[in-house]
């Protein structure tokens, strides 16, 4: 039987990372039936912290804990959303609409309010699970998946000294960052030589090793 990751695992995950930060302000984008939103909670419960969620469909009804204020609006309207947000963030969950370019304008706006040493992870950056034949097969969250993966390689390559970055490949994966310096540097596309000529030559002809 095909091995297939419960998201609620990747939430676990993510819980264990963050689940000893005293009095947590947390920014949630993307909260779709709560999963994740319910157990920030008990972490803000446990630590006397607090949660914030933006989506653009209206979930308030997900829970009524004291802990929690959910906006009702499109992850990226900054003038209207900035205003209702605090402004020393330890954690940043990005978890709604998975586009690259998308990704890149939430994650560049809410990392200025983000802590030194402050914790954001970026959800579905793996196109593994969405490959021909595997437990997911989907074209198009394959590619989308894929891209996103590479603008967060493009937004690292710009900005080494200003946040650490790995991977994690369960399920639908997770980009995780953790803030050095503020002034994040603008990403540039990355000059990849896979399909130089001279590598294209290499997959078609076998060429003898050099003695």
């Amino acid at each position: 039987m095909q091995y297939v990751p419960k998201y609620e695992d990747k939430v676990d995950y993510i819980v264990e990372l963050i689940k000893d930060i005293n009095s947590i302000n947390i920014l949630e984008l993307g909260v779709r039936e709560g999963i994740s939103t319910k157990k920030f909670l008990e972490v803000c419960e446990k630590n006397k912290g607090n949660l914030t969620s933006i989506d653009i469909e209206d979930c308030s009804k997900v829970s009524n804990d004291k802990n929690w204020k959910f906006i009702h609006s499109s992850d990226d309207n900054f003038e209207f959303i900035d205003k209702q947000i605090k402004k020393d963030l330890d954690f940043i969950y990005i978890d709604s609409y998975h586009e690259p370019f998308h990704v890149e304008k939430v994650f560049y706006h809410y990392y200025n309010f983000l802590k030194i040493g402050g914790i954001c992870i970026i959800d579905d950056i793996s196109w593994l699970p969405y490959c021909k034949n595997e437990y997911r097969d989907n074209e198009f969250s394959e590619n989308i998946n894929r891209s996103v993966f590479n603008k967060i390689l493009e937004i690292y390559n710009q900005n080494k000294d200003r946040f650490s970055l790995e991977f994690y490949f369960e399920g639908s994966g997770l980009a995780i960052i953790k803030k050095k310096e503020n002034d994040l540097e603008k990403s540039k596309i990355l000059i990849s030589r896979e399909f130089s000529l001279k590598n294209i030559v290499k997959k078609f002809i076998k060429i003898k090793p050099k003695k």
